[in-house]
């Protein structure tokens, strides 16, 4: 792996691909005057960019003042893609079957006795009596994850996006490993939080396979995205990316996966690389 500084970066990149929590936001969760003026150039530039998060498409107002000609954004680690120029709604779900989810929570209930869940569907979460609390959606409705996954309660019809699943006591990542050990076959398992908390979606969803969907409909390879992560959620994109960058802050897995590393989200590591981008189209036009 090389550094921000040192990788060669590509001339002509036609998407930017990256996460928001610890990569583009800084830890204040705002986007700094320099990451809002590079994110700027990158469009005026031709380069289209995407905002790939586990965050649902209601809490997208951060970033939507900042999506520019396109108004897409992938959320919920691949479960949706939202047009953020019309209040979020959802365009493409790839949601997660209840019977599914069902089985998973399960699983889990027996192999991490203490385990607490949460179900994000398209409308709205909704979570258990012990789940930590939830003070962004006070429209929830309360109750054991068994009701919240019935086909009739809440929200009758609504596509499941992810079960969350919480433990008290384990490590992030020896959960994370416990979950793919015993019900990977069922679902997808990746995590975000310095928490144990899980995140549960359809098999074969991640931030990485609903990317290569909205690439391949404007005919734009792998090799033509630049993307940036930092925790195990952004693993798989990292790794589908042509040129890929964890941030500084990241966790092992995502810099394992990266083809680069760049500076922390606090020091606008990803304005760092958009700015070499621009900066290196501009030396190769002057060059020709």
């Amino acid at each position: 792996m090389t550094s921000a500084t040192e990788q060669p970066v590509p001339a002509a990149p036609r998407l930017i691909a990256t996460d928001l929590d610890g990569t583009l936001l800084r830890d204040d969760k705002t986007v700094s005057d320099r990451t809002v003026a590079a994110l700027a150039a990158a469009e005026e530039a031709g380069i289209e960019v995407f905002f790939v998060t586990g965050r649902p498409a209601r809490w997208m107002d951060v970033v939507s003042d900042h999506v520019h000609g396109h108004g897409l954004a992938i959320c919920a680690n691949g479960a949706a893609v939202a047009d953020l120029h019309d209040g979020g709604r959802l365009l493409k779900v790839r949601g997660l079957e209840r019977p599914i989810a069902l089985d998973v929570v399960h699983m889990l209930r027996s192999a991490a006795p203490g385990t607490s869940f949460a179900v994000e569907l398209a409308t709205g979460i909704h979570y258990e009596p012990s789940y930590p609390p939830f003070h962004l959606d006070p429209g929830a409705t309360v109750a054991m994850a068994e009701k919240l996954l019935h086909e009739e309660t809440p929200g009758a019809g609504a596509p499941v996006l992810k079960v969350l699943a919480h433990h008290g006591e384990m490590a992030p990542d020896a959960f994370l490993a416990l979950a793919r050990g015993v019900a990977g076959d069922r679902a997808s398992f990746t995590r975000s939080s310095p928490t144990a908390l899980l995140e549960v979606s359809g098999p074969g969803v991640s931030k990485a396979s609903t990317l290569e969907l909205c690439c391949a409909e404007r005919g734009i390879s792998a090799a033509e995205v630049v993307a940036f992560g930092d925790m195990p959620n952004d693993v798989e994109m990292l790794s589908w990316a042509g040129t890929s960058y964890a941030m500084g802050n990241a966790h092992p897995a995502a810099l394992a996966a990266a083809s680069g590393r760049t500076v922390t989200n606090n020091e606008d590591g990803v304005a760092v690389v958009i700015e070499r981008i621009i900066a290196e189209r501009a030396r190769l036009r002057v060059k020709r």
